[in-house]
């Protein structure tokens, strides 16, 4: 099984990212993982997190979004989270504002995994506990280190 940790990066751990709005921060995101991954141009990551949301809003409640798409020429799953400096409106199922941000790129066929995936987020940030954790976090190193921590059960 495919673990969060392994598809994470502290270069793809951000705090006090700056919001505006859910469009500026789909493209923020795009391009930290552009940066990361050369085979992926930011243009085109954009435009896939963007088509996804067209289909339904990825804001999960809580002030948290996962925003997630399949990506043609991603070759291995691909994960980045991100801490606002500023909630921003996401259309959230509970219309709160997103602060918190867990990013999910897949292979175009990777559906069980990508399932699995995004299943370990999920549950993961349904624990208060955890989102207090990432809230409170100072340093991209913190923030990346409190996924790892939650995922080895600590």
């Amino acid at each position: 099984m495919i673990r969060l940790e392994s598809i994470l990066t502290p270069g793809r751990s951000l705090v006090n990212v700056p919001g505006g709005s859910k469009k500026r921060v789909l493209e923020q995101i795009a391009k930290v993982v552009a940066q990361d991954i050369p085979d992926l141009d930011s243009q085109t990551i954009f435009e896939s997190l963007v088509a996804r949301e067209k289909l339904g809003s990825t804001g999960f409640g809580n002030g948290i979004a996962i925003p997630h798409c399949r990506m043609a020429g991603c070759t291995s799953p691909v994960s980045a989270v991100l801490r606002l400096d500023a909630p921003v409106d996401f259309d959230a199922i509970d219309g709160e504002p997103v602060d918190l941000l867990f990013v999910l790129l897949v292979p175009e066929a990777a559906t069980d995994e990508h399932l699995e995936l995004l299943r370990q987020i999920a549950s993961m940030l349904d624990r208060e506990d955890v989102r207090a954790r990432l809230r409170q976090a100072q340093t991209s190193e913190s923030l990346y280190q409190v996924v790892v921590d939650v995922q080895s059960g600590a």
